[in-house]
């Protein structure tokens, strides 16, 4: 089993590959169906993610981790509120996701250029989300403008986790973040290089592969409409993510 393992790593997208080169290097003859059947008890069929090819410098990502875990401690106390923040565009070029269609039909998503609509989010991890929409290209004065709303929400001492964009660390953010700071509004950085350490990523992947259906992708106004639906609904059953666990064990899944 631990060669059969090992030549799926090596070709995770075609078992056809992998049946052919077992049989080339042990002489063994197994169908793709077979092989299916021995691989269901460790092994699922899932979407690839991108991942960054540059990686953080270790000493300095173990740091800001370890700060991290503890603000997400102070939140889970009560002491905090967290936010993790980031920027999200969408546009008529779907993500072409998985779904169920009749045998011997295939759905159809169309797909055009154009259509941009930005959204900046602030997400904590009981699934609550404040979002913003905007048409405009994303700069450090779009993003101001989002936490100077948010900033007038908050009721206790409040980090809001960013990443290291250029619009997230120019001057003009840098300017505001004592204004904030007297506000109660904390500023706290990821680790350069660091997606997977931010839930409102799962999220984006959420809308774009699972909540946005084909008839989304018609017009500008369908798509535009659908996702507003979508943030003003998230935190309804059918749309909300339960990060609950992942929370109460943060470790196991940064």
């Amino acid at each position: 089993m631990n060669k059969v393992e090992s030549l799926v790593e090596a070709s995770p997208q075609s078992l056809k590959v992998v049946v052919s080169q077992l049989e080339e290097d042990l002489g063994k003859s197994m169908s793709v169906k077979t092989l299916k059947r021995l691989l269901k008890k460790k092994w699922c069929w899932k979407c690839f993610r991108k991942v960054t090819v540059k990686k953080p410098a270790p000493v300095v990502y173990e740091e800001k981790k370890r700060s991290l875990e503890f603000l997400i401690l102070l939140f889970l106390t009560g002491y905090i509120y967290l936010r993790f923040c980031d920027e999200s565009f969408f546009n008529l070029e779907p993500n072409v996701p998985y779904g169920w269609c009749r045998i011997g039909e295939q759905v159809g998503i169309k797909s055009s250029k154009g259509g941009n609509l930005n959204v900046f989010g602030l997400l904590n991890l009981c699934g609550e989300l404040s979002s913003f929409v905007s048409t405009q290209n994303v700069n450090s004065k779009v993003i101001i403008d989002c936490i100077d709303q948010f900033v007038e929400t908050t009721e206790k001492t409040t980090v809001l986790v960013l990443d290291n964009v250029p619009w997230h660390i120019s001057k003009e953010i840098e300017e505001k973040i004592e204004e904030w700071e007297e506000k109660g509004v904390l500023i706290f950085y990821l680790p350069s290089y660091s997606p997977h350490l931010n839930p409102i990523e799962t999220l984006w992947r959420k809308i774009k592969i699972e909540c946005l259906r084909p008839q989304d992708f018609i017009s500008k106004e369908d798509l535009h409409q659908a996702v507003k639906n979508i943030l003003k609904k998230y935190n309804s059953k059918k749309y909300k993510i339960d990060f609950t666990i992942k929370a109460s064990c943060y470790d196991n899944y940064v």
